[in-house]
């Protein structure tokens, strides 16, 4: 084979290769937009899209945080002894059966829950809106006073929260904290809930 006719091969098959990577970068480039599609936007989120969470791998005393409408939401499932907690703070509670506070009507009640042992609020401080830490251990071990029962601290201006989000009297915070809507996949035994939407309402809020 001549010489010429060698560089014409190289040259086909260099044109051939050519030709098929760009092809398969198009393809991917093309694909990428197609996939992003397929999830909820930005804005989708920001509006209120409903979220799911995965809360069948959560133990008691875990807490998890998921992100609705741009805010944190707390998904805390509690312990026996926790939820007995909720009982024996009652008295010092500015609004211990959430008159004034927001959260859907079913769950107006002590746990503030659909099943008691889930507690689904939003993490944001009804003061001025800091996200309110941890504080689950009783007595002073966490700086907390020594008949502490265990609930939330907002680190700005010292409001207190129960295990249920309820605000304790005499706090900056004027309210509890907000209770979303929210559905379980199967209320007594859950594995997924749903943020933004309610058993009355199929499209979400």
């Amino acid at each position: 084979m001549s010489d010429q006719k060698k560089d014409c091969d190289c040259d086909r098959r260099g044109l051939l290769l050519a030709t098929t990577v760009a092809g398969g970068a198009a393809v991917a480039a093309a694909a990428v937009p197609f996939v992003a599609s397929l999830a909820p936007s930005e804005r989708a989120k920001a509006i209120g899209a409903p979220v799911v969470a995965d809360i069948s791998k959560l133990a008691p005393g875990e807490k998890m945080v998921v992100k609705w409408r741009g805010k944190p939401v707390w998904i805390l499932r509690r312990t026996p002894e926790m939820l007995a907690s909720l009982e024996t703070v009652k008295e010092k509670l500015s609004d211990p059966d959430s008159e004034k506070s927001s959260q859907p009507d079913y769950t107006k009640n002590p746990t503030r829950a659909v099943n008691k042992e889930y507690l689904v609020a939003v993490g944001i401080c009804t003061h001025l809106g800091c996200s309110p830490s941890d504080k689950f251990k009783t007595g002073s071990d966490e700086g907390m006073a020594t008949d502490w029962a265990g609930g939330f601290l907002c680190p700005c201006h010292g409001s207190i929260f129960d295990l249920a989000g309820r605000v304790f009297k005499g706090q900056p915070a004027p309210t509890n904290l907000e209770i979303p809507p929210h559905v379980y996949d199967d209320p007594a035994n859950p594995a997924m809930v749903t943020i933004g939407i309610d058993s009355t309402d199929s499209k979400g809020a």
